[in-house]
Protein backbone atom coordinates (compact mmCIF):
# COMPACT_ATOMS: atom_id res chain seq x y z
CA UNK A 1 0.00 0.00 0.00
CA UNK A 2 2.71 2.54 0.48
CA UNK A 3 3.60 2.69 -3.13
CA UNK A 4 -0.09 4.09 -3.63
CA UNK A 5 -0.01 7.89 -4.88
CA UNK A 6 -2.83 10.25 -5.39
CA UNK A 7 -3.22 10.08 -8.74
CA UNK A 8 -4.05 6.19 -8.14
CA UNK A 9 -6.97 7.23 -6.42
CA UNK A 10 -10.43 7.46 -7.93
CA UNK A 11 -12.43 10.22 -7.13
CA UNK A 12 -15.74 8.24 -8.39
CA UNK A 13 -15.87 4.68 -7.64
CA UNK A 14 -18.92 2.85 -8.44
CA UNK A 15 -19.40 -1.21 -6.93
CA UNK A 16 -21.73 -2.77 -9.50
CA UNK A 17 -23.57 -5.59 -8.69
CA UNK A 18 -24.97 -8.06 -5.50
CA UNK A 19 -22.58 -9.79 -4.12
CA UNK A 20 -22.51 -9.18 -0.92
CA UNK A 21 -18.03 -10.02 -0.05
CA UNK A 22 -16.88 -8.45 -3.74
CA UNK A 23 -18.94 -5.24 -3.15
CA UNK A 24 -17.52 -5.13 0.68
CA UNK A 25 -14.38 -5.92 0.02
CA UNK A 26 -13.79 -3.08 -3.16
CA UNK A 27 -15.14 -1.10 -0.63
CA UNK A 28 -12.38 -1.84 2.25
CA UNK A 29 -9.87 -1.77 -0.35
CA UNK A 30 -10.83 1.88 -1.79
CA UNK A 31 -10.76 3.03 1.88
CA UNK A 32 -7.39 1.40 2.49
CA UNK A 33 -5.52 3.09 -0.92
CA UNK A 34 -6.83 6.61 0.43
CA UNK A 35 -5.45 6.12 4.13
CA UNK A 36 -2.20 5.02 2.54
CA UNK A 37 -2.21 9.00 0.90
CA UNK A 38 -3.53 10.04 4.25
CA UNK A 39 -3.88 8.41 7.39
CA UNK A 40 -5.88 10.58 8.68
CA UNK A 41 -8.93 10.59 6.39
CA UNK A 42 -12.23 11.22 7.20
CA UNK A 43 -14.81 7.72 6.35
CA UNK A 44 -18.31 8.49 5.85
CA UNK A 45 -21.49 5.94 4.99
CA UNK A 46 -24.61 6.42 4.27
CA UNK A 47 -27.82 4.85 2.76
CA UNK A 48 -28.41 6.57 -0.30
CA UNK A 49 -32.46 5.85 -0.08
CA UNK A 50 -32.49 8.44 3.47
CA UNK A 51 -30.07 11.24 1.97
CA UNK A 52 -31.41 14.41 0.69
CA UNK A 53 -29.93 16.62 -1.90
CA UNK A 54 -28.39 19.29 1.40
CA UNK A 55 -26.61 16.56 3.24
CA UNK A 56 -24.82 15.80 0.07
CA UNK A 57 -24.43 19.11 -0.77
CA UNK A 58 -22.58 19.66 2.66
CA UNK A 59 -19.86 16.35 2.65
CA UNK A 60 -19.15 17.36 -1.07
CA UNK A 61 -18.22 20.43 -0.08
CA UNK A 62 -14.47 21.72 0.34
CA UNK A 63 -13.48 20.53 4.13
CA UNK A 64 -12.31 23.49 6.16
CA UNK A 65 -10.04 21.78 7.90
CA UNK A 66 -8.26 20.06 4.66
CA UNK A 67 -7.53 16.63 4.59
CA UNK A 68 -9.34 13.73 2.62
CA UNK A 69 -12.88 12.00 2.91
CA UNK A 70 -14.21 8.97 1.73
CA UNK A 71 -17.80 8.83 1.18
CA UNK A 72 -19.36 5.70 0.88
CA UNK A 73 -23.21 5.16 -0.41
CA UNK A 74 -24.77 2.43 -0.43
CA UNK A 75 -28.17 1.01 -1.61
CA UNK A 76 -27.85 3.49 -4.74
CA UNK A 77 -29.90 2.31 -6.38
CA UNK A 78 -32.49 3.69 -3.58
CA UNK A 79 -31.33 7.68 -4.63
CA UNK A 80 -34.25 9.76 -4.99
CA UNK A 81 -34.69 11.61 -8.38
CA UNK A 82 -33.16 14.94 -7.07
CA UNK A 83 -30.20 13.26 -5.49
CA UNK A 84 -29.41 11.72 -8.13
CA UNK A 85 -29.36 14.72 -10.37
CA UNK A 86 -26.87 16.50 -7.63
CA UNK A 87 -24.39 13.52 -7.90
CA UNK A 88 -24.25 13.09 -11.60
CA UNK A 89 -23.77 17.14 -11.79
CA UNK A 90 -21.01 16.49 -8.91
CA UNK A 91 -19.94 13.27 -11.13
CA UNK A 92 -18.15 15.78 -14.10
CA UNK A 93 -16.44 17.63 -11.75
CA UNK A 94 -15.73 15.73 -8.64
CA UNK A 95 -13.41 17.28 -6.13
CA UNK A 96 -10.18 15.65 -5.98
CA UNK A 97 -9.73 15.64 -2.03
CA UNK A 98 -13.14 13.97 -1.93
CA UNK A 99 -14.13 10.25 -2.57
CA UNK A 100 -17.15 8.90 -3.63
CA UNK A 101 -18.16 5.12 -3.68
CA UNK A 102 -20.91 4.11 -4.86
CA UNK A 103 -22.91 0.95 -4.51
CA UNK A 104 -25.35 0.06 -6.86
CA UNK A 105 -27.04 -3.90 -7.38
CA UNK A 106 -26.75 -3.16 -10.78
CA UNK A 107 -30.44 -4.67 -11.28
CA UNK A 108 -32.44 -1.91 -13.50
CA UNK A 109 -33.93 -0.34 -10.58
CA UNK A 110 -31.82 3.04 -10.78
CA UNK A 111 -30.45 1.80 -13.67
CA UNK A 112 -30.19 5.62 -15.07
CA UNK A 113 -28.08 6.29 -12.23
CA UNK A 114 -25.22 3.39 -12.73
CA UNK A 115 -25.39 4.58 -16.22
CA UNK A 116 -24.36 8.18 -15.91
CA UNK A 117 -21.84 7.76 -12.69
CA UNK A 118 -20.28 5.30 -15.14
CA UNK A 119 -20.22 8.19 -18.31
CA UNK A 120 -18.97 10.48 -16.40
CA UNK A 121 -16.04 9.05 -15.88
CA UNK A 122 -16.44 6.76 -12.69
CA UNK A 123 -14.02 3.78 -11.91
CA UNK A 124 -16.32 0.64 -12.48
CA UNK A 125 -15.78 -2.20 -10.07
CA UNK A 126 -17.84 -5.69 -10.74
CA UNK A 127 -19.14 -7.37 -7.68
CA UNK A 128 -21.67 -9.23 -9.26
CA UNK A 129 -22.63 -13.18 -7.78
CA UNK A 130 -20.75 -15.77 -9.49
CA UNK A 131 -23.29 -17.92 -11.97
CA UNK A 132 -21.14 -20.97 -12.74
CA UNK A 133 -18.81 -23.29 -11.28
CA UNK A 134 -16.02 -22.21 -13.34
CA UNK A 135 -16.47 -18.89 -12.26
CA UNK A 136 -16.08 -20.09 -8.59
CA UNK A 137 -12.99 -22.22 -9.55
CA UNK A 138 -11.29 -19.29 -10.82
CA UNK A 139 -12.56 -17.47 -7.80
CA UNK A 140 -11.11 -20.02 -5.53
CA UNK A 141 -7.72 -19.83 -7.81
CA UNK A 142 -7.37 -15.93 -7.12
CA UNK A 143 -8.09 -15.99 -3.51
CA UNK A 144 -5.51 -18.55 -3.15
CA UNK A 145 -3.02 -15.95 -5.03
CA UNK A 146 -4.10 -13.49 -3.13
CA UNK A 147 -3.12 -15.25 0.21
CA UNK A 148 0.17 -15.69 -1.49
CA UNK A 149 -0.18 -19.14 -2.86
CA UNK A 150 -0.66 -21.39 -5.59
CA UNK A 151 -3.60 -23.76 -6.64
CA UNK A 152 -4.49 -25.79 -9.36
CA UNK A 153 -7.80 -26.47 -10.89
CA UNK A 154 -8.35 -29.60 -9.33
CA UNK A 155 -7.38 -27.81 -5.58
CA UNK A 156 -10.01 -25.62 -6.51
CA UNK A 157 -12.58 -28.10 -7.12
CA UNK A 158 -11.84 -30.16 -4.24
CA UNK A 159 -12.54 -27.35 -2.19
CA UNK A 160 -16.04 -26.46 -3.24
CA UNK A 161 -16.93 -29.85 -3.14
CA UNK A 162 -16.07 -29.67 0.72
CA UNK A 163 -16.92 -26.49 1.17
CA UNK A 164 -19.65 -25.48 -0.53
CA UNK A 165 -20.73 -22.47 -2.77
CA UNK A 166 -20.65 -19.47 -0.57
CA UNK A 167 -18.14 -16.97 -1.34
CA UNK A 168 -17.64 -15.86 1.91
CA UNK A 169 -16.51 -19.57 3.46
CA UNK A 170 -14.63 -20.53 0.19
CA UNK A 171 -12.59 -16.90 0.84
CA UNK A 172 -12.36 -17.78 4.40
CA UNK A 173 -11.05 -21.43 3.66
CA UNK A 174 -8.78 -20.68 1.17
CA UNK A 175 -6.67 -18.03 3.51
CA UNK A 176 -6.84 -20.99 6.18
CA UNK A 177 -4.99 -23.27 4.03
CA UNK A 178 -2.26 -20.94 2.21
CA UNK A 179 -1.65 -20.15 5.99
CA UNK A 180 -1.51 -23.54 6.93
CA UNK A 181 0.40 -24.96 4.45
CA UNK A 182 3.38 -24.26 2.25
CA UNK A 183 1.05 -22.44 -0.16
CA UNK A 184 1.26 -24.98 -3.08
CA UNK A 185 -2.27 -26.32 -3.05
CA UNK A 186 -3.13 -29.49 -5.20
CA UNK A 187 -5.89 -31.78 -4.62
CA UNK A 188 -4.53 -33.77 -2.52
CA UNK A 189 -3.74 -30.99 -0.07
CA UNK A 190 -7.39 -30.25 0.16
CA UNK A 191 -8.36 -34.17 0.78
CA UNK A 192 -6.10 -34.08 3.49
CA UNK A 193 -6.99 -30.85 5.24
CA UNK A 194 -10.78 -30.95 4.84
CA UNK A 195 -10.52 -35.86 5.11
CA UNK A 196 -14.56 -36.38 5.86
CA UNK A 197 -16.01 -32.86 5.33
CA UNK A 198 -17.33 -33.18 1.92
CA UNK A 199 -20.95 -32.24 2.74
CA UNK A 200 -23.10 -35.30 3.68
CA UNK A 201 -26.70 -35.77 4.23
CA UNK A 202 -28.84 -38.34 5.23
CA UNK A 203 -28.83 -39.91 1.60
CA UNK A 204 -25.18 -40.71 2.05
CA UNK A 205 -25.66 -42.39 5.25
CA UNK A 206 -28.41 -44.58 3.49
CA UNK A 207 -26.20 -45.31 0.12
CA UNK A 208 -23.73 -46.61 2.08
CA UNK A 209 -25.69 -49.08 4.78
CA UNK A 210 -27.12 -50.17 1.45
CA UNK A 211 -24.45 -51.61 -0.24
CA UNK A 212 -22.82 -52.93 2.80
CA UNK A 213 -20.45 -49.97 3.45
CA UNK A 214 -20.70 -49.85 7.44
CA UNK A 215 -17.54 -48.20 8.12
CA UNK A 216 -17.97 -45.31 5.65
CA UNK A 217 -22.13 -45.56 6.68
CA UNK A 218 -21.10 -44.57 9.95
CA UNK A 219 -18.48 -42.29 9.24
CA UNK A 220 -20.76 -39.99 7.09
CA UNK A 221 -23.48 -40.39 10.00
CA UNK A 222 -21.23 -39.24 12.70
CA UNK A 223 -20.41 -36.49 10.33
CA UNK A 224 -23.47 -35.44 9.68
CA UNK A 225 -24.37 -35.24 12.60
CA UNK A 226 -21.47 -33.46 13.84
CA UNK A 227 -21.86 -30.66 11.49
CA UNK A 228 -25.60 -30.23 12.86
CA UNK A 229 -27.88 -32.34 10.04
CA UNK A 230 -31.11 -32.88 11.99
CA UNK A 231 -31.36 -37.13 12.77
CA UNK A 232 -35.10 -37.22 11.62
CA UNK A 233 -34.10 -36.37 7.68
CA UNK A 234 -31.49 -39.02 7.87
CA UNK A 235 -33.71 -41.53 9.38
CA UNK A 236 -36.32 -40.60 6.96
CA UNK A 237 -33.63 -41.04 4.23
CA UNK A 238 -32.46 -44.49 5.67
CA UNK A 239 -36.30 -45.98 5.02
CA UNK A 240 -36.72 -43.98 2.10
CA UNK A 241 -33.17 -46.26 0.94
CA UNK A 242 -34.54 -49.47 2.26
CA UNK A 243 -38.39 -48.99 0.46
CA UNK A 244 -36.90 -47.57 -2.99
CA UNK A 245 -34.46 -50.51 -2.68
CA UNK A 246 -37.70 -53.02 -1.95
CA UNK A 247 -39.99 -51.85 -4.52
CA UNK A 248 -37.10 -52.00 -7.37
CA UNK A 249 -36.03 -55.30 -6.39
CA UNK A 250 -39.35 -56.83 -6.70
CA UNK A 251 -40.59 -54.94 -9.94
CA UNK A 252 -37.48 -57.30 -11.55
CA UNK A 253 -34.25 -56.67 -13.61
CA UNK A 254 -36.03 -54.68 -16.64
CA UNK A 255 -35.04 -51.21 -17.74
CA UNK A 256 -34.62 -48.30 -16.01
CA UNK A 257 -36.52 -46.06 -18.25
CA UNK A 258 -39.85 -48.38 -18.83
CA UNK A 259 -39.50 -49.24 -14.78
CA UNK A 260 -39.56 -45.69 -14.02
CA UNK A 261 -43.06 -45.03 -15.23
CA UNK A 262 -44.68 -47.93 -13.64
CA UNK A 263 -43.21 -47.21 -10.09
CA UNK A 264 -43.43 -43.58 -10.65
CA UNK A 265 -39.99 -42.26 -9.98
CA UNK A 266 -37.16 -40.91 -12.02
CA UNK A 267 -35.16 -43.65 -14.24
CA UNK A 268 -31.84 -42.16 -12.34
CA UNK A 269 -33.39 -43.39 -9.07
CA UNK A 270 -34.77 -46.64 -10.03
CA UNK A 271 -30.79 -47.63 -11.93
CA UNK A 272 -29.34 -46.43 -8.67
CA UNK A 273 -31.18 -48.73 -6.61
CA UNK A 274 -30.96 -51.51 -8.88
CA UNK A 275 -27.05 -51.36 -8.55
CA UNK A 276 -27.70 -51.39 -4.58
CA UNK A 277 -30.44 -54.42 -4.83
CA UNK A 278 -27.61 -56.83 -5.33
CA UNK A 279 -26.90 -58.68 -2.80
CA UNK A 280 -30.29 -58.24 -0.84
CA UNK A 281 -32.75 -61.29 -0.73
CA UNK A 282 -36.63 -60.61 -0.02
CA UNK A 283 -36.30 -61.55 3.40
CA UNK A 284 -33.07 -59.46 4.28
CA UNK A 285 -35.49 -56.65 2.92
CA UNK A 286 -37.75 -57.27 5.30
CA UNK A 287 -35.79 -57.04 8.54
CA UNK A 288 -34.26 -53.56 7.17
CA UNK A 289 -37.54 -52.32 6.58
CA UNK A 290 -38.49 -53.34 10.37
CA UNK A 291 -34.81 -51.59 11.38
CA UNK A 292 -35.82 -49.04 9.51
CA UNK A 293 -39.31 -48.15 11.43
CA UNK A 294 -37.76 -48.99 14.76
CA UNK A 295 -35.19 -45.94 14.14
CA UNK A 296 -37.71 -44.05 12.77
CA UNK A 297 -40.64 -44.36 15.53
CA UNK A 298 -36.99 -44.03 18.09
CA UNK A 299 -35.69 -41.15 16.26
CA UNK A 300 -39.52 -38.97 15.93
CA UNK A 301 -40.28 -40.18 19.49
CA UNK A 302 -37.94 -38.28 20.94
CA UNK A 303 -35.75 -41.33 21.83
CA UNK A 304 -33.10 -40.06 24.79
CA UNK A 305 -30.07 -40.95 22.32
CA UNK A 306 -31.11 -40.41 18.50
CA UNK A 307 -27.61 -40.71 17.42
CA UNK A 308 -27.63 -44.68 19.07
CA UNK A 309 -30.69 -45.28 17.54
CA UNK A 310 -29.06 -44.46 13.83
CA UNK A 311 -25.89 -46.00 14.73
CA UNK A 312 -27.89 -49.38 15.46
CA UNK A 313 -30.43 -49.17 12.68
CA UNK A 314 -26.97 -48.93 10.09
CA UNK A 315 -25.58 -52.04 11.94
CA UNK A 316 -29.04 -53.91 12.22
CA UNK A 317 -30.02 -52.79 8.07
CA UNK A 318 -25.89 -54.30 6.85
CA UNK A 319 -26.81 -57.16 8.74
CA UNK A 320 -30.05 -57.94 7.06
CA UNK A 321 -27.97 -57.94 3.74
CA UNK A 322 -26.06 -60.10 5.18
CA UNK A 323 -28.59 -62.54 6.13
CA UNK A 324 -27.66 -62.17 9.53
CA UNK A 325 -30.33 -61.09 12.41
CA UNK A 326 -30.86 -57.77 14.21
Amino acid sequence: MGGVTAPDLAPILLVLGDEELLATRAVTEAVARVRAVDAGVDVREYQAGALTVGEIAEMLSPSLFGGRRVLVLRAGQDARKDLVAALLAYAKNPDPEVHLVVLHLGAAKGKAFADGLRAAGATVVLAVKLKGHRERVAFVRDEVRRAGGKCTDDAAEALIAAVGTDLRELAAACSQLVADTDGRIGADTVARYYKGRVEVSGFTVADATMVGDVPAALEALRWALHVGVDPVPIADALADGVRTVARVAAAGRGDPYQLASSLGMPAWKVKSAQQRARGWTPEGLVRAMQAAAECNAAVKGGSDDRAYALERAVFSVAAARQGGTR
